[in-house]
């Protein structure tokens, strides 16, 4: 399958991650020694890197600071052969995430400091027609300012492109409950799950949730979803019945930062390019367990033949 010259298009927010790790047990309310790392950051700007290390050139939607940082952040993405022509670099672009890990490599507590993402609104406008006439699919944070995700939906209808959403903040994801139904396929992690259907998921086993999902999608009219269960594995349905579980990989763990992006990267990838949702789900794991391994935030470069993907 040829790429088009913009590939799979990816809209979000970047962000600076300020991570600290403890040398030893971590203590919450005591000092604890270790180390603190700074790390480019942001679900989707984690998302595109990580597509762009199955070699498969996505294109990048997003914005970075007037500063040597933000410089950093495109020349990495351009390193990586994403597409970064039509970002954007004004002041104060970018977020930041302060999180701090217990010895688990668990995040233990955090704080983010969302940026302005309306002047994404500004290229759409000027550019949306020339970026989904060349895109293979579209992937975008579904919590991003509603104008923008109205936009998003009626490009990708215009052009008759897939349409993927992942989330970073739940609470501001639920205001757009009406356009998921526009969406091909929608990630979330248990909890957020629960949230978006007003119910608590979190003792729920992959049985039971194959179950509720397959039901909440029928009758919410949404067409697919996958929901990750940590070190469980995720379970997947869409509204036409089919629904399903796909076990974790048995890895160590360093840092889980990352891994839920690095999924919805490998899904993305895998139902953009022909596979079928289990198939893109296992592809999903498999990148997923490649991050959790190191404090990287994104996957380690692979083919695209790797996945079973013949470009």
């Amino acid at each position: 399958m040829a790429i088009r010259k913009n590939g799979i298009v990816v809209l979000g927010a970047v962000f600076v991650d300020i991570k600290g790790f403890p040398e030893d047990i971590y203590i919450p309310d005591g000092r604890n020694a270790g180390t603190v790392e700074y790390v480019h950051g942001g679900v989707s700007r984690n998302v595109v890197e990580d597509i762009a290390n199955l070699e498969l050139r996505p294109t990048f939607l997003g914005i970075v600071d007037d500063s040597a940082l933000g410089e950093d952040v495109i020349h990495k993405l351009k390193n990586h052969k994403v597409n970064t022509e039509y970002m954007q670099t004004i002041p104060n672009g970018m977020g930041t995430w302060l999180a701090v890990f217990d010895h688990n490599g668990d995040v233990a507590g955090s704080i983010s400091q969302r940026p302005n993402l309306l002047p994404i609104m500004d290229t759409l406008e000027e550019k949306g027609d020339e970026i989904f006439a060349e895109a293979d699919s579209v992937v975008i944070e579904v919590d991003m300012d509603k104008d923008i995700v109205k936009k998003v939906v009626q490009l990708c209808e215009k052009y008759d492109r897939k349409l993927y959403g992942v989330v970073s903040n739940m609470s501001i994801a639920m205001e757009r409950r009406d356009l998921l139904q526009k969406f091909d396929c929608f990630i979330c992690n248990q909890q957020e799950a629960g949230m978006f259907f007003s119910d608590d998921y979190s003792e729920k086993g992959q049985e039971e949730l194959q179950e509720i999902l397959a039901d909440c999608l029928k009758n919410g009219n949404i067409p697919s979803m996958v929901v990750t269960m940590g070190g469980k594995g995720s379970v997947y349905a869409d509204c036409e019945g089919l629904r399903g579980f796909c076990p974790p990989k048995n890895v160590s763990v360093k840092d889980t930062t990352g891994a839920g992006d690095s999924f919805c990267a490998g899904v993305a990838s895998g139902l953009t390019y022909g596979k079928t949702l289990p198939e893109a789900v296992e592809i999903g794991t498999r990148l997923a367990a490649s991050v959790i391994t190191s404090s990287e935030n994104v996957c380690p470069r692979f083919l695209p033949a790797e996945f079973g993907l013949e470009m």
